[in-house]
C-alpha cells in the first residue's frame, strides 16, 4: 500500500560526474517493495512544481532504508542531487507493478542501460536470494560512465559494453554476444526507449519473453494528471498505475 512520508536522507553519494546515490531511511516499518517499483520524490525547489519519479535501485529492510540512483538531467534532479545528509524528503512510495518472477526451470538475462541499471540491480538481488543464478547484461557510453560494476557481480554474472570500447564489448547491449547463447528464456530489461526496442525485438526474434520497465515522464505516479500515457494493444493507459512494467507484448512497438 503506498504511503506519502517524510523520509531522512541517510547518505548522499557520488557515483560519477552525473550519477548520485541517496540512501533514505524511515522511522516506520518499510512497506513491502518489489523490484520494478518506484517513488515520487517532491523537488524542494521554486522553480520545480511537479514530483520527480525514480525506481527503486535496493531495499534494506534491516536497516529500514532504500536507496535511489539518480542522474541529473535538469532543475529536478539537480536540487534532489543537493540534500544533505540529515536532511527529509517528501516521498509518496512504493508505485507501480513490478517484474514477475520467473518459474523454476527459467534462465533470466536482466539488462540495463545507463541509469536504467536502477531497477536492474534490486532484480538481480532478489532473484539471487530466491535461488536463481541471472546473468546481468549493462551498457554504458565508456569507462567512465559505467555504474556499480562491483555491486552487480555480487549478485550475478556480469557482462558490460561500452560504446567505445573502453569496457567490455565495443558498441550496443545489442551487439553482445550473449544473445547468442541460446540459453536464456526470460529476460527483463530497463533503459533509454531506444535500447529497450531494440532488446525487445531481438528477444521477440529469439523467442525470449521480455519484459521493460519504461522510463516515462511521471507528474503525479497516480494516474491523474495522465502525463506518462502509453500505446499499447489494449489503448492508450497510464504508465504509473498500469506499469512501468510491461511485457513487451502489450507494447505497440
Amino acid at each position: 500500500m503506498k504511503r506519502q512520508e517524510l523520509l531522512k536522507v541517510l547518505e548522499n553519494k557520488r557515483i560519477n560526474d552525473d550519477v548520485f546515490m541517496i540512501v533514505l531511511g524511515s522511522k516506520n516499518q518499510l512497506p513491502p517493495m518489489l523490484p520494478g517499483q518506484f517513488v515520487q520524490v517532491k523537488v524542494e525547489s521554486g522553480m520545480v512544481f511537479l514530483r520527480r519519479p525514480f525506481s527503486v535501485h535496493d531495499v534494506d529492510y534491516a536497516e529500514n532504508n532504500f536507496s535511489l540512483l539518480i542522474q541529473v538531467v535538469g532543475e529536478g534532479t539537480k536540487a534532489i542531487s543537493r540534500v544533505v545528509k540529515g536532511s527529509m524528503v517528501d516521498v509518496i512510495y512504493p508505485l507501480g507493478n513490478s517484474f514477475s518472477m520467473p518459474v523454476d526451470a527459467q534462465k533470466p538475462l536482466l539488462i540495463g542501460g545507463g541509469v536504467g541499471v536502477a531497477p536492474i540491480f534490486f532484480m538481480a538481488k532478489v532473484l539471487t536470494n530466491k535461488g536463481f543464478k541471472p546473468d546481468i547484461l549493462l551498457g554504458f557510453r565508456n569507462i567512465k560512465s559505467v555504474i556499480k560494476y562491483e555491486q552487480f557481480i555480487e549478485v550475478g554474472k556480469v557482462f558490460v559494453t561500452t560504446e567505445d570500447g573502453s569496457l567490455g564489448v565495443k558498441g550496443y547491449v545489442t551487439d553482445h554476444p550473449v544473445f547468442n547463447s541460446g540459453i536464456y528464456d526470460i529476460s527483463y530489461c530497463c533503459g533509454p526507449e531506444p535500447m529497450m526496442r531494440a532488446v525487445a525485438g531481438i528477444c521477440g526474434e529469439k523467442g525470449i519473453k521480455c519484459e521493460v520497465s519504461l522510463e516515462n515522464l511521471m507528474g503525479c505516479g497516480i494516474g491523474a494528471c495522465l502525463c506518462c500515457v502509453v500505446d499499447t494493444v489494449r489503448g492508450n493507459v497510464c504508465t504509473c498505475t498500469e506499469g512501468p512494467v510491461f511485457n513487451i507484448n502489450q507494447l505497440k512497438w
